[in-house]
């Protein structure tokens, strides 16, 4: 995600609450559609998803049989998530866990862990988030990446300082050893998308699943 108006003295924490208590809800509440088609053929075990946000995607996850590990920077957004897990009857399911991912990383092993949208515009080390991510997967496990690979077509500013990698400056940073690891999913693809003043447009997005070889 990106902040269109953001201080560059602001540390990540204080960029995403100041989004989450600008508004009663910030995201739809829907899972992400990448999660739900990539996801479902899975055997349901322990999660770990990165930058939770307000809980949709673990709260999918939790509802299809997963054990979930549900981490985001903001508390305000894990405060949100907590209460819509517990109107789902699913609280005992989700472990809610403030992480600054620049800073720390959960503990634990898992069989999924989600890594959707970690675009900032503070000091966010992508690429070493992506190899803790990666380093948090048992054999058999997968690690999905999800991210934009640019701005909306309706988007007029000018930020240099955000990153959107594609699926091959995903695996080129993951650096993953071809017999440890094989690749499910690297794809690019663009796709129809409302702007916020309801102008239609593109966005784009790029998808990498791959999954850590069995012992």
């Amino acid at each position: 995600m990106s902040h269109d108006h953001a201080d560059a003295h602001q540390t990540d924490e204080q960029l995403w609450e100041d989004r989450y208590r600008g508004s009663e809800q910030v995201w739809s509440g829907k899972p992400n559609a990448a999660l739900v088609r990539e996801a479902a053929g899975l055997t349901p075990g322990t999660a770990l998803d990165l930058g939770c946000g307000e809980g949709a995607d673990a709260i999918w996850l939790a509802a299809h049989g997963w054990r979930v590990t549900a981490v985001d920077v903001s508390p305000t957004a894990l405060r949100r998530g907590a209460s819509h897990a517990a109107v789902a009857g699913l609280g005992d399911h989700i472990d809610w866990q403030r992480h600054d991912l620049a800073a720390s990383f959960p503990d634990g092993k898992y069989d999924l862990v989600s890594a959707f949208f970690l675009h900032s515009r503070g000091p966010l080390p992508w690429r070493d988030v992506l190899r803790s991510a990666a380093a948090a997967v048992v054999p058999g496990g997968v690690l999905l990446v999800v991210g934009h690979c640019a701005f909306p077509s309706w988007h007029t500013g000018h930020h240099d300082d955000v990153e959107f990698p594609g699926p091959d400056d995903v695996l080129g940073a993951l650096a993953l050893p071809d017999h440890e690891w094989e690749v499910l999913v690297r794809e690019a693809y663009e796709f129809d998308a409302t702007g916020p003043d309801g102008q239609p447009g593109t966005r784009s997005d790029s998808t990498v699943k791959v999954r850590r070889l069995a012992d």
